[in-house]
């Protein structure tokens, strides 16, 4: 499912317009992005939490010319998804 078809299934299923419901997960996505960006967690009991984790530096191989690179520390974003959902993709 794309953007445009989870805006159009969550338009169906609450009755709000389609231009709200687009403003609607904009803002959603901008907020979790921020909230990120400035290092806190943020969850949806059931659902799940985003957060991130630090990445240490480490060696790796360029695979177009097989040299040896240095990949540098770095914070990525992650997702763990929460009791219910596993429980519901489970099924």
């Amino acid at each position: 499912m794309n953007k445009p078809e989870l805006i159009d299934a969550i338009a169906k299923k609450t009755g709000l317009k389609k231009n709200e419901t687009e403003a609607f997960i904009s803002a959603f996505v901008d907020v979790v992005m921020d909230s990120l960006k400035k290092g806190d967690k943020v969850a949806l009991v059931g659902f799940g939490s985003f957060n991130t984790r630090k990445r240490a530096k480490r060696n790796g191989v360029n695979p177009r010319t097989r040299k040896k690179i240095r990949i540098p520390a770095k914070v990525v974003p992650y997702f763990k998804p929460g009791k219910k959902l596993k429980d519901v993709v489970a099924k």
